[in-house]
């Protein structure tokens, strides 16, 4: 298991927090190259469905951001989407991308 500095940690709490809130399958957060986070939760509606990363990648785009630099993902599936890791690679080539159980504790 990974350590995590505290900037990461703040992450997965960020995540769980998605998580809980909406009692939605996932939750994820990440932090933009200038410090800032966003937070979100699996969507799902009839005419749309995002993963929990998406959403989160999307509010960050949507607010101008230009690089990743973490990422996590809360989820009891114990699995990364492809779809999810895709949205983040499409910003951030290397930025991590951690897996983590309801609980908090990171799997990867």
């Amino acid at each position: 298991m990974p350590e995590l500095d505290a900037e990461d940690e703040k992450l997965v709490t960020l995540a769980r927090s998605a998580r809980a809130r909406t009692q939605a399958a996932e939750g994820a957060a990440l932090r933009d190259t200038d410090g800032r986070t966003y937070a979100a939760s699996t969507v799902d509606q009839p005419s749309f469905k995002l993963t929990a990363l998406q959403a989160a990648v999307a509010a960050a785009v949507s607010s101008g951001a230009e690089g990743i630099e973490a990422a996590v993902v809360v989820t009891a599936e114990g699995l990364l989407k492809e779809a999810s890791v895709h949205a983040v690679r499409d910003i951030a080539e290397k930025a991590p991308i951690y897996l983590a159980d309801p609980s908090g504790k990171v799997l990867n």
